[in-house]
């Protein structure tokens, strides 16, 4: 379990964890769940249409994922940002088809792009992925602080200077490069699962920013190593694992946060009895 190919694997399934935990709390935080859907599920018609005329899917996946963003987060400024975000998935899965339908010879990866591949990943791909994954928690970091006010009370953040729709973008352009490290390894459909039950678990659990952050990472880690193990253990797929843990965590962080806020409400009442 832990020799040959099988390190690769759990050493960029451990980067992509950690990135889809940071990302993720934002993503959960603002309520950008359909937008990070969209962007991963459509970009991969980006790495079909690189493979058509010849170039290397990871560049089609980037310019798929930065113009998916990049269009999200404008057209979204005029109109309804649920709207736009559907007709952007909707145009993307459309070019996928065509650019699909245009080559016999790409069939085989379309379900490593949708589901993942993280036990065939190679030695090669690990510096690329890591280098992204700095990128992406960088970014998060400079943000930090206009990203948390906007996301937070926008009202206060546009009377401080914090534009919405420049931090929309900019966060939009984050789930865009996360899109691109990610999907080759652990697919589309998947990443999507690592960045919305992990973090969501992690919000239901505790309101302080940092302790969530830090525990979505450690539950995107468990739910991925957990994942890797019982896909070694019983030869089933990392793609149902990982999803059925996200999920396991989530249905954990909201049955603990509402004990948690039970046990707030019963200790309110007694004070308040004794007062």
């Amino acid at each position: 379990m832990f020799t040959g190919f099988m390190i690769n694997a759990w050493t960029i399934a451990t980067i992509v964890a950690v990135v889809a935990g940071v990302v993720g709390f934002f993503v959960v935080l603002r309520g950008s769940a359909f937008p990070a859907h969209a962007i991963p599920n459509g970009a991969f018609a980006g790495a079909a249409g690189a493979n058509l005329v010849g170039l290397n899917t990871l560049l089609g996946l980037a310019v798929f994922s930065v113009l998916a963003a990049l269009g999200i987060g404008s057209l979204g400024r005029r109109g309804r940002h649920d709207v736009v975000t559907a007709l952007a998935l909707v145009m993307m899965l459309a070019l996928g088809a065509l650019f699909l339908s245009r080559s016999t010879q790409y069939e085989p990866e379309i379900f490593s792009l949708l589901f993942g591949e993280v036990l065939g990943v190679s030695s090669t791909e690990i510096l690329p992925v890591a280098l992204l994954g700095l990128v992406c928690i960088g970014s998060i970091a400079a943000l930090y602080r206009p990203l948390m006010l906007s996301s937070v009370v926008p009202e206060i953040a546009e009377a401080k200077g914090v534009r919405g729709h420049r931090m929309e973008s900019c966060f939009l352009l984050v789930i865009a490069l996360a899109t691109a490290m990610t999907v080759p390894v652990v697919g589309a459909l998947l990443i999507f699962s690592l960045m919305i039950g992990p973090p969501a678990a992690a919000r239901s659990v505790t309101d302080r920013p940092l302790v969530a952050i830090a525990l979505s990472v450690a539950l995107a880690l468990s739910t991925v190593w957990i994942a890797i193990a019982s896909s070694y253990i019983t030869n089933w797929p990392v793609g149902f694992f990982v999803s059925a843990f996200s999920a396991f965590c989530y249905v954990m962080g909201r049955a603990l946060g509402a004990l948690r806020r039970s046990r707030f409400a019963l200790r309110t009442q007694i004070a308040t009895v004794a007062g």
